[in-house]
């Protein structure tokens, strides 16, 4: 990285990632929007239709252990290209049986599935292989853009395109899906690669790498986020935020179109704000983070989470509705931004992946059991009921874990986290100062470094 008067820049290999996101993100975009359409030409059945959205989560629940596990003892480069081929071969099959008019419910499902599990490995290996191609003080600059490009195709660009193409041919939105896991692929078979997992051969200096048994591996990556207060706290955290998410928005529909009385076209708008808000987000998130800290930025995402799950649930127009969805967007991005940053500042590379992925399945395995509760909220109580809940439940979390939190980052401390060499550290709460000017060191596992002189 090189110090220049706009500060320092994020490396080539960065942006061919992004790029790669990019291209993914459209054509997932594109396949998201026409999944629902495809569905409904099948069957009328919400049940049935509701199987094939499990069963692209159902991985996240099953096997998203193994996957860090692959993704801490593989090469992580050749594990994306290769996640991103196979769904470039899946998603052809699709496009071809959709031309055909030979697509079920039960292989929508298995597909699904399929796609799921490569999106696991894909997602985890891209998280865990950011720091080993960024500076740490990029990180947040970084995840930022990430998270612009990705909000920006697969909520503005790609449903547009996935409905008009199959407005013209139903098979027509799956191959262009193909098509962008295609290039994503030869994008991501670019990135530099430092051989995890390899055997070196003898006699070239190197020893082999010897991994411990899967189950070991598996149990490691366990043991190390459940001794970490501050992550474990922010797991769980995520775990009743996602369930509470999907507990309000499984029925957001229906409060839109039936209480407000929205159209499709005004329901799309309602949904647009909320990428508008995202897309905001993922632009000034780093700046945030800079001007205010890491834990206030966190802090100040979630309180704002629980005041606006309750107000959609007042909402009186559509108008005051989009304006909360819109900051909504903007404050879970700034929150996955904060919580992915720290992740990879604080956990070992070399366990990145396994931690990754018991974060993921604590926070993300909660998902189906939430649009069930939404569901049946909405059913006993109206449809305005699940957002006042939701964000109820999200405080009373919030609060019991507010001392955690508060507690726990005050404790740790990563060296030369977002400030320039040479900058004057000391650690909060850890009673240790890093060694004068360095930056490699980590003085006590996951602490935000300030300057001496300043709150910054």
């Amino acid at each position: 990285m090189t110090q220049t008067d706009a500060g320092p820049r994020l490396p080539p290999a960065y942006w061919r990632l992004w790029w790669a996101a990019g291209v993914n993100t459209v054509g997932d975009g594109a396949f998201a929007a026409a999944v629902p359409l495809l569905t409904v030409t099948i069957t009328r059945d919400p049940r049935l239709v509701s199987v094939v959205s499990a069963a692209m989560y159902l991985p996240w629940l099953l096997l998203s252990l193994p996957a860090g596990a692959l993704v801490d003892r593989h090469d992580r480069v050749a594990l994306m290209w290769r996640s991103q081929a196979i769904q470039a071969l899946i998603v052809s099959i699709i496009a071809v049986l959709a031309a055909f008019g030979h697509l079920g419910i039960p292989v929508l499902a298995i597909t699904a599935f399929g796609l799921g599990v490569c999106e696991i490995v894909l997602a985890n290996a891209a998280q865990a292989i950011l720091p080993e191609i960024v500076a740490k003080p990029l990180l947040h600059k970084a995840n930022g853009h990430q998270q612009t490009i990705i909000t920006i195709g697969r909520e503005f660009a790609g449903p547009p395109i996935g409905s008009l193409l199959f407005a013209v041919a139903v098979a027509l939105p799956f191959g262009m899906d193909a098509g962008s896991f295609a290039l994503s692929a030869a994008l991501l078979a670019t990135l530099p690669r430092r051989g995890r997992g390899r055997g070196r051969g003898r006699g070239r200096g190197r020893e082999r790498i010897e991994h411990p048994p899967m189950r070991t591996a598996i149990a490691d990556g366990l043991r190390w986020l459940a001794g970490h207060r501050l992550l474990r706290t922010l797991a769980l955290l995520l775990g009743v935020n996602t369930f509470c998410g999907q507990l309000g928005n499984a029925t957001l529909v229906l409060l839109a179109t039936r209480t407000l009385h929205l159209d499709a076209r005004g329901y799309g708008l309602l949904l647009g704000g909320a990428a508008i808000g995202s897309l905001l987000g993922g632009l000034v998130s780093a700046r945030v983070v800079r001007r205010i800290g890491a834990l206030p930025a966190l802090l100040t995402a979630l309180v704002t989470n629980v005041v606006i799950f309750v107000g959609i649930g007042l909402s009186p127009n559509a108008i005051v509705l989009g304006a909360l969805l819109a900051t909504n967007g903007f404050v879970i991005t700034l929150w996955n931004i904060v919580t992915v940053s720290l992740r990879q500042q604080i956990v070992p590379s070399e366990l990145l992946g396994r931690v990754n992925s018991v974060y993921k399945m604590l926070g993300w395995g909660l998902i189906p059991l939430g649009a069930l509760a939404g569901g049946l909220v909405a059913y006993t109580f109206g449809l305005r009921a699940p957002y006042p809940v939701a964000g109820a439940l999200r405080g009373i979390a919030l609060l019991v874990a507010m001392p955690v939190l508060i507690r726990a980052m005050g404790d740790l401390c990563v060296a030369g986290a977002g400030l320039p060499r040479g900058v004057p550290r000391v650690c909060l709460g850890a009673g240790r100062t890093p060694p004068r000017g360095g930056t490699q060191a980590l003085v006590a596992p996951g602490c935000v470094c300030r300057q001496s002189e300043s709150i910054g």
